[in-house]
């Protein structure tokens, strides 16, 4: 009979860093247990709390995150890993609780939207793995982010059955036409080039860091104390926003534009030569200014 040596000495504990490491990915497959809750959830017909768990995963998102990069142990595997869970809480959960709401008794290809929809997030999300691999992260988003369009679907139900809700925009029957127009303007701001900022860092020794903190405190307030009433309007308010700055910021563009267009356009018409540069072109009209010698 072979004996077979005992290690001498007590078992080998699993180091700090080992757990550190494994944390981001367990937080990963917490978002993903409630995405996939949040999808029985709404075939049962519990829309409200199919809404919560979806927000549920954002929140598990968001920390996932954060002690990958405060632990520094981020990895490829839990970047990809991170994608595919997205996919699932922030495209199909919202996408089939908006199905299951309202787009089942719409007609036989009401759930196109939907489709259209869940192809929007992972195309979005295709996109930030290629263009962030290898990158400094930048304090701005390219597109609405997937987490953001799938909590402002999730939250439009338990919004829906608010009293200011009835007594105000009820009249607008945006349970029908409106969140058609709304799933179909998150999906083209997924796969734009808007930008759409990050939540600020939190600390206390810079300005940027306490109003980091006021921003989170904030939110944290408003989410607990009246969920139904809160989330629904911030998700609302964090779209028009990129919205808007891209309105503006095109407008003075086009502003700037204009006159040089028009310098162009003159010198066209004098015969002059036209430069096709923009550096050449205001280097052009410099030269202009100067006197003959």
């Amino acid at each position: 009979m072979e004996l077979i040596p005992r290690r001498s000495g007590p078992a080998r504990r699993p180091s700090m860093r080992q757990v550190v490491v494994v944390m981001p990915s367990a937080f990963t497959l917490g978002n993903l247990f409630f995405g996939f809750w949040a999808i029985v959830s709404a075939f049962n017909g519990n829309f409200r709390w199919a809404g919560w768990f979806i927000v549920f995963s954002g929140i598990l998102d968001m920390l996932d995150g954060r002690v990958a990069r405060l632990s520094n142990t981020g990895s490829r595997f839990g970047a990809e890993l991170d994608s595919l869970v997205d996919v699932i809480s922030f495209g199909v959960a919202p996408a089939l609780l908006i199905y299951v709401l309202d787009f089942a008794s719409a007609g036989r290809f009401a759930w196109i939207l939907s489709f259209i929809y869940v192809t929007a997030v992972a195309l979005r999300l295709a996109r930030f793995n290629v263009t962030s691999a290898g990158k400094p992260s930048t304090g701005w988003f390219t597109g609405l982010p997937s987490p953001s369009a799938g909590m402002t679907l999730a939250v439009y139900y338990p919004f829906s059955q608010t009293e200011w809700y009835r007594a105000s925009v009820a009249y607008l029957d945006l349970q029908h036409q409106g969140l058609v127009v709304l799933m179909l303007l998150l999906a083209v701001l997924m796969v734009s080039n808007v930008k759409y900022p990050k939540f600020p860092p939190i600390g206390l020794r810079s300005a940027k860091g306490r109003f980091g903190l006021a921003v989170h405190l904030a939110i944290f307030l408003g989410a607990v104390l009246a969920p139904e009433y809160f989330l629904f309007p911030l998700g609302l308010g964090y779209v028009v926003f990129g919205i808007a700055r891209a309105t503006v910021l095109g407008l003075m563009e086009r502003e700037q534009t204009l006159p040089v267009m028009e310098r162009l356009a003159d010198a066209n018409d004098s015969g002059e030569p036209v430069p096709t540069h923009p550096t050449r072109e205001r280097r052009w009209g410099e030269r202009r200014q100067q006197p003959e010698e």
